[in-house]
């Protein structure tokens, strides 16, 4: 054995804990950590956790009311189901593979069924509670990252049945965090779209639903954008409701045993087939499958008994039957969607005539681009082989082995400047870099042909790898990085409008987002500070006293690749793109990107902002602009 070569005795080997090992590889039981600013951030996965147990509890017809509160750091979350068995209070919370869901007859069709769920939110707070109301009676015991701090004995209590869970995410675990109230609400309105009775009461606010998966899609989506009214079929274990829209793409949203599957699985996947199938069948031809599903927004669930998912996060489904002795998943969604939707069709035919005009329409567009596609594909190849344009990084989104491809990050720059200053300063693992040529193309209004014959924008789509589909999608967050300028501004506008326009499920899907850079520098000989706007400034000023020098940034070609390591580090700050469900992608376009309309130039003049500096010009200090500062 050589000097350099490690040990490898019995003193190597170590048995760790369950809440050691939780905290030592969290990514294994709630995915990726994350600081809120995306929806599947670990903290999100926590409230789940939390609140999958009260959805279970209502599943078994136990509490039709579910109450979360958020506050700063704080989660609270209040069912009124039977309460844990008092005795158990502490195993259920604190004892891994503990838990009364390995018993079918307990809680059938159940999410959370390996016990560890609700153990990974306690070893991941700083602060955990758990109080049981049973019958009369109460068991409170509270925890500090997984360690017991006090256990209260039984006592009297007049309160309802139910569990009363409280946690603070651990800050040294998941740094700078903050939970996105949109985030929050968009997964509490998913609990009750799934679960017809029930009502969550959310910050004060009660969200209930009658018609499941209808509602969903009609919430999701702008109805003014569907070509035909939203066609919803409910059985006993299987719920689909779909319709097609104007815009580009597949949109999915898929569910089992009300936990929403992001990733989709074998569920979704048997819907899909089931879906060319069954339309094939109807109108007895051989469509395309792209041609039927292009443009669909659908929502499909199920209910499976003892589902196996690919991972503890429970966003990708494996299993294959509906249950022990129950039919093939595939085979049990095939049967229900070639009933249900050949039936409705049949009934109504002014929807069969929409869907059969938007297949054709399809069909046309698909045929019209696949001389373009054939001559920019060629060109890509040519292209990838000395992509000036790309410095890739090593570690990809599909990459599933790696526990870091959720890091996985395409900053897309403007000019060679820019991306100059970030290729240098980048991680080559995680970090990769387009670099556009100047201001790109208005999108808005052109067809998807203009994709293949603009030649950066099929560049960059390969380089995506989103030409198929979203799901190939190589890194997974796409980042603006412009200048803070306002040709910046209108560089971000005009990705954002492509984005939109041609690949709206990378939107809808919080993969999209805009790097936020300091605006100035303020520092004296002992200290530095980066400034993000005005107010910032002012204190850094305030706090260093006397005549700081301030540099105000123009471009991130300024900005030194050592100082830019610091911005796109660990303390990165991004801004998601986040497209509200109610918020029609075509009217959001022709708002802001179509005809200069009156409407728009009173919006510019009303909203105008005069930037005055508040510091006394007795203490102004003096300000430097690097090289091309305005």
């Amino acid at each position: 054995m050589t000097e350099n070569t490690p040990r490898y005795t019995e003193d190597e080997i170590r048995s760790l804990d369950w809440k050691e090992h939780i905290r030592l590889r969290p990514g294994m039981y709630i995915g990726k950590l994350g600081d809120g600013t995306a929806a599947d951030d670990g903290i999100y996965v926590l409230v789940k956790e939390i609140i999958d147990n009260s959805i279970d509890e209502h599943v078994m017809g136990n509490g039709k009311k579910i109450e979360v509160k958020v506050e700063e750091h704080r989660v609270t979350v209040r069912d009124f189901g039977r309460g844990i068995p008092l005795g158990k209070v502490i195993d259920c919370v604190s004892k891994i593979n503990t838990g009364g869901k390995y018993d079918s007859r307990a809680f059938q069709k159940s999410v959370g069924l390996n016990g560890v769920g609700t153990k990974a939110v306690n070893a991941l707070s700083q602060y955990f509670c758990v109080q049981s109301f049973r019958d009369g009676r109460t068991k409170k015991a509270e925890f500090c990252r997984g360690e017991l701090k006090e256990d209260l004995t039984e006592f009297d209590a007049k309160e309802n049945n139910g569990t009363l869970t409280i946690f603070e995410p651990d800050d040294s675990i998941f740094k700078n965090y903050k939970f996105v109230n949109d985030y929050l609400r968009e997964q509490i309105k998913n609990y009750t779209y799934l679960n017809a009775g029930l009502t969550i009461n959310y910050n004060g606010e009660n969200y209930s639903s009658k018609r499941g998966l209808l509602d969903l899609l009609e919430h999701k989506v702008n109805p003014e954008t569907m070509l035909y009214p939203v066609v919803h079929a409910k059985g006993t274990d299987v719920e689909i409701a779909f319709s097609h829209t104007d815009s580009y793409g597949e949109d999915y949203y898929s569910f089992v045993n009300g936990q929403y599957t992001t990733q989709g699985g074998t569920h979704l996947q048997a819907f899909r087939e089931a879906m060319v199938k069954t339309i094939r069948e109807f109108y007895k031809k051989e469509f395309d499958a792209s041609d039927i599903r292009g443009s669909i927004t659908a929502a499909v669930s199920v209910r499976v008994q003892e589902p196996v998912f690919e991972s503890q996060t429970k966003t990708k489904l494996g299993s294959a039957d509906m249950g022990p002795d129950g039919p093939s998943i595939k085979a049990g969604i095939l049967e229900f969607v070639k009933k249900q939707v050949d039936d409705y069709l049949h009934k109504n035919p002014a929807t069969a005539d929409a869907l059969l005009k938007k297949i054709l329409q399809n069909e046309r567009e698909r045929k019209d681009m696949a001389g373009v596609q054939k001559i920019a594909k060629e060109r890509a190849k040519r292209a990838n082989l000395h992509n000036k344009k790309l410095r890739d990084c090593r570690v990809h989104l599909p990459d599933e082995k790696n526990e870091k491809r959720f890091e996985t990050t395409l900053f897309i720059t403007e000019g060679d400047s820019a991306s100059g200053s970030i290729t240098k300063s980048r991680n080559p693992d995680l970090q990769a870099v387009f670099s556009l040529r100047g201001k790109p193309l208005n999108c808005y209004g052109l067809k998807k042909k203009v994709v293949y014959e603009n030649e950066e924008f099929n560049l960059l789509q390969h380089a995506l790898d989103i030409e198929e589909s979203v799901d190939n999608l190589r890194y997974n967050k796409v980042v603006l990085a412009t200048d803070a300028d306002v040709d910046g501004m209108h560089i971000r506008l005009l990705m954002m409008t492509f984005f939109l326009q041609f690949f709206p499920d990378l939107v809808r899907n919080r993969h999209l987002y805009i790097l936020q850079t300091p605006l100035f520098r303020v520092r004296n000989k002992k200290e530095t500070f980066y400034c993000y706007n005005d107010e910032e400034r002012q204190r850094a000023i305030k706090k260093l006293g006397g005549k700081p020098e301030i540099t105000r940034f123009k471009g991130l070609g300024e900005i030194s690749p050592e100082e830019f390591a610091r911005f796109i580090g660990s303390d990165i700050r991004l801004e998601p793109v986040v497209l509200s469900a109610d918020s029609s992608i075509e009217k959001v376009l022709s708002y802001y990107m179509g005809k200069n309309t009156p409407e728009r130039q009173e919006f510019i003049i009303d909203n105008l902002v005069i930037e005055k500096d508040i510091t006394d010009e007795d203490d102004e200090p003096a300000e430097t602009e690097e090289t091309a500062a305005a």
